[in-house]
């Protein structure tokens, strides 16, 4: 992954964000944002980043996640909750079958957000661990998902970062 890292970090507005999503993120993400673009892995997984210059639209979609709001409404959450209720999910990463990736933000403080995992099938799964522990341990095979690809991630995982330019 190194081979992403940008030089001298991102400059991501991280009081700007904040203001616009009504909460402090972890700061093992922020740490992870600043140093890299948007990830994807192995083809398959993409963990969404704010863009210098365009938190408020990471912001935005965090806020408003319609398909999360339609599955609560038809009780399709467990007990998760949409954000911005309290202790409700905000999405910080995907995969091209349809998975999601979470923060549970309870409790209060954020760097102890629970990742949580809504699978394509349907499945709800919590890991005690933020987000880079999380992808560190799928990406090592040290942390299983239920009802994702066998093949996921594969023997020799492929990174790629992809520019923060807006065409």
């Amino acid at each position: 992954m190194t081979r992403w890292r940008v030089p001298g970090g991102r400059s991501v507005d991280w009081a700007a964000l904040v203001a616009d999503l009504g909460t402090a993120l972890p700061s093992d993400f922020r740490s992870l944002a600043e140093a890299y673009p948007i990830l994807v892995v192995d083809d398959f997984l993409s963990v969404s980043v704010p863009r210098p210059g365009a938190e408020a639209s990471w912001a935005s979609e965090a806020r408003g996640d319609e398909i999360l709001q339609d599955l609560y409404e038809m009780g399709d959450t467990e007990d998760y909750v949409p954000y911005p209720q309290p202790g409700g999910l905000i999405s910080w990463a995907t995969s091209n079958s349809g998975d999601v990736f979470y923060w549970r933000t309870s409790p209060e403080d954020p760097d102890a957000w629970p990742v949580v995992v809504r699978g394509d099938n349907g499945d709800w799964s919590e890991f005690p661990v933020g987000a880079v522990e999380f992808l560190a341990g799928v990406y090592g095979r040290t942390i299983h998902v239920g009802g994702m690809p066998r093949y996921f991630p594969s023997h020799d995982p492929q990174v790629l970062g992809l520019s923060d330019r807006i065409d």
